[in-house]
């Protein structure tokens, strides 16, 4: 039976693992919003299906669906992929989904944090958004985990850890208004200490260009091994992402990690500006009190938006004409793990990508 516990992890000897460290499993949500996703969301569909079928090859995968769903969702998803019933508002599992956290004996339980949506009635993506509060407790009653619930608003994409004392995180996100207003740098500095279980916190300053969650780090840099980190990079000056890029890489350099090591910094190319076509807007319901996608507005296409599984990597296909220069790329950053493309323009039309869809149960014990 699981507890939700009134302690935090750093005070139970808990803190996050990193991502390539080993995994029990993998959850995902299914997509189901027509005012989110286009033609009532059947190609994402297609793409989560996508997506979840490349992660099984490496390890576990249980997707979260609704009753409504769950009959086609079984019937696409391959019949190795757990598929449970589980309501939801929307499918991003990252920033829903608990935060796993481990301790030396490999226990393992989760942190909750509180979510809004991504900044609630002050320019968050939809309303309302409870079922999604909740898809976390539930993720971790089925994986017969612990809970924390933690004392802030924050999403799993908002930040990523070396496991080793170490977390990324950006501005634009943790310090927005629209979040925890009312505790300021240091403070929501404390917060991460307590549920992550860190002791260094690195501050970048804004996520990519136009990135609807108010610049979540996952999109734009994340440890790939310790003291080692992955940075969407455009070469072009009159891209606007360049800027953001450039004063990312500058913070890294300067920046030591909770070992006292100096970062070694891989440039991974981002694809060309992408924006949404009239097609693609045309197919979306449009509703009040939920983000409107019009056409002609820029995605925030990054290849940073990758999972990375046991002896895997499953990258995002954004455009034919940087994808395998970013393939390249990560196969060299990864020479252990099979990196695995799929395309992904679908999840990217919907606010987010691979990683922001998925989140990793650590291995542990049971």
């Amino acid at each position: 039976m699981t507890q939700t516990l009134s302690t935090t992890p750093a005070a139970d000897g808990f803190w996050m693992p990193a991502e390539y460290e080993p995994h029990a499993g993998c959850w995902m949500l299914w997509p189901e919003r027509a005012d989110n996703w286009r033609e009532a969301a059947r190609p994402a569909q297609f793409a989560f299906v996508g997506v979840a079928t490349a992660i099984a090859q490496f390890e576990p995968v249980t997707v979260g669906v609704s009753a409504a769903h769950y009959e086609i969702a079984r019937t696409f998803l391959p019949p190795s992929v757990r598929v449970v019933e589980l309501a939801h508002d929307d499918s991003w599992m990252r920033d829903v989904g608990p935060t796993f956290v481990v301790n030396k004996r490999r226990d393992v339980r989760g942190v909750d944090w509180h979510f809004n949506a991504w900044g609630g009635l002050n320019g968050g993506l939809y309303f309302p958004w409870d079922q999604d509060d909740l898809v976390a407790r539930k993720v971790l009653e089925v994986e017969n985990r612990d809970r924390y619930r933690s004392a802030i608003i924050n999403e799993g994409g908002a930040l990523h850890v070396d496991g080793e004392g170490t977390v990324l995180v950006t501005e634009e996100c943790l310090l927005n208004a629209n979040r925890n207003p009312h505790l300021n740098r240091e403070q929501i500095e404390e917060q991460l200490r307590a549920y992550l279980g860190v002791s260094t916190v690195i501050w970048l300053g804004k996520g990519v260009f136009n990135d609807e969650t108010d610049g979540h780090v996952d999109n734009l840099a994340c440890f790939i091994r310790p003291g080692e980190i992955a940075l969407g990079w455009t070469d072009n000056k009159r891209d606007v992402q360049h800027a953001i890029s450039l004063d990312a890489w500058e913070r890294l350099q300067d920046a030591v990690d909770a070992r006292g090591r100096k970062l070694k910094v891989h440039k991974l190319p981002m694809p060309r500006p992408l924006s949404i076509s009239a097609k693609e807007a045309a197919g979306v319901v449009s509703r009040e009190g939920t983000k409107a996608r019009p056409a002609g507005e820029r995605l925030a296409g990054s290849y940073v938006n990758f999972y990375i599984a046991n002896g895997g990597v499953v990258m995002p296909l954004l455009d034919p004409r940087t994808d395998k220069e970013a393939a390249a790329k990560l196969k060299r950053l990864f020479p252990d793990r099979r990196v695995v493309g799929v395309p992904a323009r679908e999840v990217l039309l919907g606010g987010g990508n691979i990683h922001c869809i998925t989140q990793q149960v650590p291995a542990g014990k049971h």
